[in-house]
């Protein structure tokens, strides 16, 4: 309790909405599960393809995305080995459940004219790689099993990005949390750790009482009513 289980939904930027759940919705098998006007974003489309009951890949359509262009080696990565400006998405890889999946994951991939390469064996996972549209680097992977720590943390890299041995020992095994029933109160706000802009916005929403910020900002009901008999 009080760490995530896994990711729900991965958010991409797109100029073209369409071209993209085409892409995840035919080269991938995704089904298409969501497609709205986003909200509290002003003529803003989100859409949603599953993966699973509790993992999607989500896209961002707007007029600001089109006019902002992609720059390779700053919006996003050239190629797995190349670098994006930092905060962007590298590359993202999707699980599947064994190898035979993995392959058949391949062909489906081929049998819809795009090229991709692999599996690689990692030693932590088989990978397959391939591109998707406006730039994404793609890949798939299984792992037989869950990652070993003591056989995949090397000391080389842990000194070259100056970790000691206290705060690796803190990262490999992160403190318990049990949670508050969510009555821990927000903490003042402190412009040296992560926020988002504009800054009043965000002052408003960290210093305004959270019943008011859930009340004003959340928006449940759907666009379309399902008859509850077609439920």
């Amino acid at each position: 309790m009080g760490h995530p289980d896994g990711v729900h939904h991965l958010a991409i930027s797109t100029a073209d909405i369409k071209t993209q759940i085409e892409f995840f919705t035919d080269v991938l098998g995704a089904e298409l599960r969501a497609l709205y006007w986003m909200h509290g974003a002003p003529d803003t489309i989100h859409g949603f393809v599953r993966l699973s009951d509790h993992s999607y890949v989500a896209f961002v359509q707007s007029a600001a995305v089109k006019a902002t262009g992609a720059a390779p080696g700053v919006s996003h990565a050239e190629n797995y080995a190349s670098a994006s400006a930092p905060g962007t998405m590298q590359h993202v890889a999707f699980n599947v459940a064994s190898m035979d999946e993995l392959l058949a994951v391949r062909d489906r991939i081929r049998s819809r004219g795009i090229n991709v390469f692999g599996p690689l064996d990692h030693g932590l996972c088989h990978s397959i790689y391939f591109a998707g549209p406006e730039g994404l680097l793609l890949e798939a992977a299984w792992s037989a099993e869950a990652i070993d720590d003591r056989a995949w943390i090397d000391p080389e890299v842990v000194d070259l990005v100056g970790i000691s041995a206290d705060e690796l020992d803190r990262f490999v095994h992160p403190a318990a949390f049990s949670g508050e029933g969510g009555r821990r109160p927000q903490p003042e706000i402190d412009w040296s750790r992560p926020h988002f802009g504009p800054r009043a916005n965000f002052e408003w929403l960290m210093t305004t009482p959270d019943d008011v910020v859930i009340a004003r900002l959340s928006e449940p009901d759907p666009p379309v009513k399902v008859p509850a008999d077609l439920g």
